[in-house]
């Protein structure tokens, strides 16, 4: 018993030895700073001894090695801390980023649309320049239209006027010498009295000369007929005209026609138009032609306007 008992003492101590280091291998202790004596002797020593190690050492280090342990989580721990910080505050960076992405969006669309409504703005006030300038240029022309019947009108009246000078002194001249005839007539017939032989050629004289005057008279009421007919077929001719120029024509008016009538007034002015018969086609672009012109040409002449101040035309479209 005496030997068991000499036994077990050194085999404990070897025993929570080997338990020590192997936790000191466990925790990652190096025995690099041991005393080489501890290596040597427990290199050398047999299984069954003992080496008395200084505990308080081996405790002090493990508290070391924990407490390097501790300090490493707390390093670990708040280098951890320092990312997600950091990860936060590029978290809010990107969300401020993403914002203001959103705001500068925002702010480009309402730009684009702000352009968009000035470059609208733009064409539509270029469409209305453009269309101003045609309804401009389109006056123009009516204005210059109107310019020259106007003159064609006057014109036409003012070699109306001459001509009715011309015809009033004619008739003035036949009436002066009517009066020298009646003058003369009477002269003859103070002087038949005187000789009352020579009765019968004076007789005979004054109805040859009667006569003469009755044929002048018939011969100047034929020339007034016909200078009036010839003013009116002059006028017709420049109704159709103008009634032509303002026709608008298509090939398929080729050859047709239309049968209008036509009232006017003293001026010209247009108070009635109507399409008697004829084409539909050819009949609605005259009614138009005529609305359009407005007034027509007319003679100051009262006997020619009274010969036109109701008429009938035939629409014959014109073809170059």
């Amino acid at each position: 018993m005496a030997g068991n008992s000499d036994l077990t003492v050194p085999v404990s101590i070897s025993a929570g030895i080997h338990i020590g280091f192997i936790v000191i291998l466990a925790l990652g202790i190096s025995f690099d700073d041991k005393p080489k004596q501890m290596q040597t002797a427990a290199a050398s020593a047999p299984a069954v001894q003992a080496i008395v190690i200084d505990q308080q050492k081996v405790n002090d280090r493990v508290e070391q090695l924990k407490k390097q342990k501790q300090d490493v989580a707390k390093q670990e721990k708040a280098r951890q801390a320092e990312l997600e910080r950091k990860a936060s505050e590029a978290r809010r960076e990107r969300e401020r980023e993403q914002e203001k992405i959103k705001t500068l969006e925002i702010q480009r669309k309402q730009k684009e649309q702000e352009t968009q409504k000035a470059n609208d703005a733009a064409k539509a006030a270029q469409a209305k320049q453009v269309l101003e300038k045609e309804r401009a240029d389109k006056a123009e022309v009516v204005r210059k239209q109107k310019e020259q019947e106007q003159k064609a009108s006057e014109d036409a009246a003012k070699k109306a006027a001459e001509k009715r000078k011309q015809e009033e002194a004619a008739a003035k001249k036949a009436q002066e010498e009517r009066q020298r005839a009646d003058d003369e007539r009477k002269r003859k017939e103070d002087a038949e009295r005187k000789r009352k032989a020579e009765a019968d050629t004076k007789a005979r004289q004054e109805r040859e000369m009667a006569e003469a005057m009755a044929a002048e008279q018939d011969s100047l009421s034929k020339t007034r007929n016909k200078q009036v007919l010839s003013e009116v077929d002059k006028y017709k001719a420049m109704i159709i005209a103008t009634i032509q120029r303002n026709l608008v024509v298509d090939e398929s008016m080729r050859g047709k026609s239309c049968r209008v009538f036509i009232r006017l007034a003293s001026d010209g002015f247009v108070t009635t138009s109507q399409t008697l018969d004829g084409d539909q086609v050819v009949c609605r672009a005259a009614k138009a032609s005529i609305n359009k012109a407005g007034r027509l040409p007319v003679s100051p002449e009262p006997a020619v306007y009274q010969l036109l101040k109701e008429i009938n035309l035939t629409v014959s479209p014109e073809f170059n």
